[in-house]
């Protein structure tokens, strides 16, 4: 009689047969199918009609329309139904229970192939994307130039991507970038609690810029009780609002006196500049002092610091982050080593000019 092991080998030769016999067996509807069809069919469906798909694949309505027809057209031969269906002029197309279903399954599949490329780059270090806000940039520019000429020599492509501050966790985390450039509020003293490996660089505080008179706003120290007072120009969302939320809680726009929100620095640089509000803008001292020197947006602001008296004490600690423990399973002339130890050896005093943290 057949042993246990004649046994296991034979129910996987039968299980391979199968698996063959159903690859053999695939409808040639299906096999015509193309991943830029399914890529098409899943965008009509996030924007909701040809022509606006169109719009934003960079194509003709026209080649659109094709693609949605072929799909119809096969799916139809196949389950006897049509994935998605016109609904009149100017309005979005109707998705059957079968299209929703295509859908579905071209969204996992596509994203499923995207994720698997770039873990394959990652590995075979073809391929190092580094984020960075729009203030740390400068930050790789100070140590590509020593990495350049043995990343082009080995084929390795450098992918640059910008980043928010509000979005750097998720970048990282989501595996859209290897390495990240960007900042935190931290405690002063203390070292960061990161569940990240990370690279300190440097320490900051943060100060107001305003366009208030000096009699509207004497060149003294602002502590934690006058704030409140102060007409100002709050961020949305990032670095800044954690301070804010951190000092006056959650609610902080309840608290203070809010005269513009704000979704980026620039914006809010330009409208102080330009006399359409007048208040303060809280950032970075860097960045007050890039204003103040003509570098950024900000000429003819005053830079007021703030006093001692803010609860918990905070400042800003700007470095690289990476994911923990991902570095180790690289050879040590791994690209993303080498960039890690870039950043490592180029102590900023010594080697970084000064750059603004975002």
């Amino acid at each position: 009689m057949p042993d246990t092991a004649d046994k296991a080998e034979t129910a996987e030769v039968g299980e391979a047969a199968e698996v063959l016999a159903a690859l053999l067996g695939c409808p040639p509807e299906m096999l015509d199918v193309s991943l830029d069809q399914l890529r098409t069919l899943a965008v009509v469906h996030a924007t909701g009609t040809a022509q606006r798909a169109a719009r934003a694949l960079g194509r003709e309505q026209s080649s659109v329309q094709k693609q949605l027809d072929n799909l119809n057209k096969a799916a139809t031969r196949l389950v006897g139904e049509a994935l998605v269906v016109k609904q009149g002029r100017g309005k979005d197309f109707l998705f059957t229970p079968s299209g929703e279903e295509v859908v579905a399954l071209a969204r996992q599949t596509l994203l499923s192939w995207t994720d698997s490329l770039h873990r394959s780059r990652r590995r075979v270090g073809s391929t190092v994307t580094f984020g960075t806000t729009e203030f740390t940039v400068q930050f790789l520019g100070a140590v590509w130039p020593a990495l350049r000429e043995d990343f082009e020599r080995r084929g390795v492509q450098l992918n640059i991507e910008h980043v928010r501050t509000r979005d750097l966790w998720r970048k990282l985390d989501g595996k859209k970038v290897d390495l990240v450039c960007g900042s935190f509020a931290a405690e002063p003293g203390r070292p960061p609690t990161l569940d990240y490996d990370f690279l300190e660089w440097h320490r900051e505080r943060v100060a107001l810029l305003t366009n208030l008179s000096a009699r509207e706003l004497p060149d003294t120290l602002v502590g934690a009780g006058r704030l409140p007072g102060l007409p100002l120009l709050a961020p949305t969302a990032g670095l800044l609002a954690q301070f804010l939320s951190r000092w006056y809680g959650p609610d902080y726009r309840g608290v203070l006196h809010v005269i513009a929100d704000i979704d980026s620095l620039t914006y809010g640089l330009n409208l102080l500049t330009s006399d359409l509000l007048h208040g303060c803008l809280l950032t970075t001292e860097r960045v007050a002092d890039a204003a103040r020197e003509g570098r950024l947006p900000g000429q003819g602001l005053r830079k007021i610091d703030l006093a001692e008296d803010y609860r918990p004490r905070l400042e800003i600690v700007t470095g690289i982050f990476a994911r923990k423990g991902e570095r180790d399973r690289y050879a040590a002339d791994h690209p993303l080593n080498l960039l890690w130890n870039a950043f490592a050896d180029a102590t900023p005093a010594r080697t970084v000019p000064a750059a603004l943290p975002g």
